[in-house]
């Protein structure tokens, strides 16, 4: 059932994928033979196939991302951005581009914001155990008020900088994958496999974690390590994705969340699925914010919390079981 629940998802990626390929601004004349033929349609293969290709590998990556965040905090509202870990990602990558250290979607913003996400949920982690042993709930107060403090910044950054490029980064920090190019992919694929291969590891380790710290700590699992695993792969996965494409509301939550309702709570089933939630909720989203109102295109943050809020509501409603331990 498991297999067969893969393939539905990856059949749905895929068919998702190929409607992004062939909608756009510009009518590509005899799609398919273009598409058999690479490099013979510029706007196909040098526009349209990186970002999607890119919104595969940011949603997958993102909806790991999501669940490492709930698996490490045993927490259904837990998130990137919940956790401080999508703003600092967006510092990273912001300042280092104020500067003029880096461009947008390059591979040294990618290593910014996942230094800055990196840095961001160390400071989550730390203050959060200052004063007590490290808890669920201490995790998340605590890094609500991290990402507020981080996003703040980087609003105020951006806005009082009076270079002429300021606005555009504006725009990408609301999220936009309008700058991909097919040199941002090796990038967005390198971190997306270190992140997800770091998640698969410590996935046994979450699923009794999720049974609480007290009992996970006498079934011999070192809750510290686990957590500090987890959350390393966290801000690796949303880092790389955050920097290059900006911050995509929603996404880490309900992808992992829409993952868990189906199909259940097994963390390294979840990575699976959720990654393909989520690279397939990107990908529609992406083709909607560049179509619905074209020639301007929608940030794709609000398009994704229009189009997941629905699903994880009407989940909800079905099942109104939030949490569910193995």
């Amino acid at each position: 059932m498991k297999k067969f629940a893969s393939l539905i998802n990856a059949l749905l990626l895929v068919a998702f994928i190929l409607v992004a390929l062939s909608v756009g601004a510009t009518h590509i004349d005899h799609f398919w033979s273009a598409l058999m033929h690479p490099g013979t349609n510029e706007i196909l293969w040098q526009i349209r196939m990186p970002r999607v290709l890119a919104a595969v590998l940011v949603g997958a990556a993102l909806g790991i991302a999501g669940l490492m965040a709930q698996g490490a905090c045993n927490n259904a509202l837990a998130e990137p951005a919940i956790l401080g870990t999508s703003a600092g990602a967006s510092l990273g990558a912001v300042v280092a581009i104020l500067f003029g250290v880096v461009q947008v979607g390059s591979l040294g913003a990618i290593a910014c914001g996942a230094i800055g996400a990196l840095g961001a949920t160390a400071l989550t982690f730390k203050l959060a155990s200052l004063r007590s042993n490290l808890s669920s709930f201490a995790l998340i107060i605590v890094g609500i008020a991290v990402s507020a403090s981080l996003t703040a910044i980087v609003g105020l950054s951006a806005t009082m900088v009076t270079r002429a490029d300021a606005r555009s980064i504006s725009f990408w920090n609301f999220g936009s994958l309008s700058l991909i190019t097919n040199s941002n992919l090796f990038g967005l694929c390198a971190v997306t496999i270190i992140g997800g291969a770091i998640a698969w590891k410590i996935a046994p380790a979450l699923d009794l974690l999720s049974l609480g710290d007290a009992t996970a700590f006498h079934l011999g699992v070192d809750i510290r390590k686990a957590r500090i695993t987890a959350l390393l792969a966290l801000s690796i996965l949303a880092g790389g994705a955050v920097s290059t494409v900006g911050t995509i509301a929603f996404l880490g939550l309900a992808a992992p969340h829409i993952a868990r309702f189906i199909y259940g709570p097994a963390h390294r089933f979840l990575i699976i699925q959720s990654g393909l939630i989520g690279a397939t909720l990107l990908v529609l989203a992406d083709t909607a914010a560049r179509t619905i109102a074209q020639p301007n295109e929608l940030p794709i943050g609000l398009v994704t919390s229009l189009i997941g809020a629905p699903i994880l509501i009407a989940l909800v409603a079905v099942r109104n079981t939030t949490w569910r331990t193995p």
